[in-house]
Formats: C-alpha cells, sequence, structure tokens
C-alpha cells in the first residue's frame, strides 16, 4: 500500500503519521505505510491539526478549505483529502 492515492474524483488522499514537537514542520520520510510529518506544534485543542492543514495547503498551492481532515483528529496516524490539487504528491519530496 502506498500513503498516497486519488479517488474516484480525482482528489488526492494522504495517510501520514505525524510527530509533534519538532523544531520545523516538515516531511521527514515514510514510516511504513504512511508518509511522516514533522510538526512545529504541541498535540494541544487542535494546534497541531490546524498546523498540519496549513502546511499542505500551502505545499499543494491550495486554500485551507481543500484540505480536509478525514481521519485521525486525535490521533497520530491521519487521513488527509487534499481537493483538486495543483501539485502531485512529489511536492513533499521537494522539501526533504
Amino acid at each position: 500500500m502506498s500513503w498516497y492515492r486519488y479517488d474516484e474524483t480525482n482528489n488526492l488522499v494522504l495517510t501520514l503519521h505525524i510527530q509533534t514537537g519538532a523544531k520545523t514542520t516538515e516531511a521527514a520520510g515514510l514510516h511504513g505505510d504512511a508518509l511522516k510529518i514533522k510538526l512545529a506544534a504541541a498535540p494541544v485543542e487542535g494546534k497541531a491539526n490546524l498546523v498540519l492543514i496549513r502546511f499542505l495547503a500551502a505545499q499543494f498551492d491550495v486554500p485551507i478549505g481543500q484540505v480536509i481532515l478525514k481521519q485521525g483528529d486525535k490521533s497520530r496516524h491521519k487521513v488527509i483529502m487534499i481537493h483538486r490539487p495543483m501539485h502531485g504528491p512529489s511536492v513533499l519530496f521537494n522539501i526533504l
């Protein structure tokens, strides 16, 4: 299984493993069947989820509203859907 796929309407679906409390927010390589993302935020009151959504919106060049947390609101394992991304998943590897 890959860490990304496209659904039937061509939305990008990402499987992520999140590490909070990092110095910077960045993609950090693969973690099993997920892409590991380090977040410069604490997992308190949804702050980490907001930082993740903003980070992904910036990387895929879409408005924040097009990045949807589908699963894992309070978990390290998250599934994110990006509606009509401007770039493919390889954009995350350009920053590795």
